[in-house]
């Protein structure tokens, strides 16, 4: 494929594939409770030019390839930032990640939007020392954050949501 794919795409899709494992940060906290979402409908924060933020969902997030997210992703900044975006883009994301690394934060915590009952803040990928193994060597880090309603998750829920984030960025050529 000729277009540049970005490691954002591959954040969105493991973020994407770990709320599907880990339904209490999926889903919607209304009046009678929790509704977990069956899809993952993945907002995705971005900044528009003349200032603010919006948050519209890519559909489906953890079916789509890499590729599909890179393309979906394109789309949906290039359409937030032209005022273009439709009513179901903003009305329905069950999971939202703000992901500032292209910016050069190493971390971000992020504060959930109701009824959201997740927020997952990503920072710059940078290349670190690291141990493994008895070896040392250079590998690329991410910080992962997680905001949670506890009235749906606790820490454990979040422990094994971070975990399998990390579990499937260990191997991004299976994503």
């Amino acid at each position: 494929m000729s277009s540049r794919l970005v490691a954002s795409a591959l954040l969105l899709k493991a973020t994407a594939l770990a709320a599907k494992t880990v339904p209490e940060v999926n889903g919607f906290y209304l009046d009678d409770g929790f509704w977990p979402s069956s899809s993952v409908h993945l907002g995705v924060a971005v900044a528009l030019r003349k200032g603010g933020i919006v948050a519209p969902a890519i559909h489906n997030a953890d079916t789509l390839s890499v590729d599909e997210l890179m393309e979906g992703l394109r789309d949906l900044v290039g359409r937030a930032r032209a005022g273009k975006l439709q009513r179901a883009e903003m009305a329905d994301p069950t999971i939202t990640v703000t992901n500032l690394g292209d910016l050069g934060v190493d971390s971000v915590f992020g504060v959930i939007y109701p009824p959201q009952v997740a927020m997952v803040g990503l920072g710059r990928v940078m290349e670190q020392p690291w141990a493994h193994n008895g070896m040392l060597g250079i590998r690329p880090v991410v910080t992962a954050t997680l905001s949670a309603d506890h009235r749906v998750s606790d820490g454990l829920r979040g422990a094994r949501f971070l975990a399998r984030l990390d579990e499937l960025l260990q191997k991004p050529e299976e994503l």
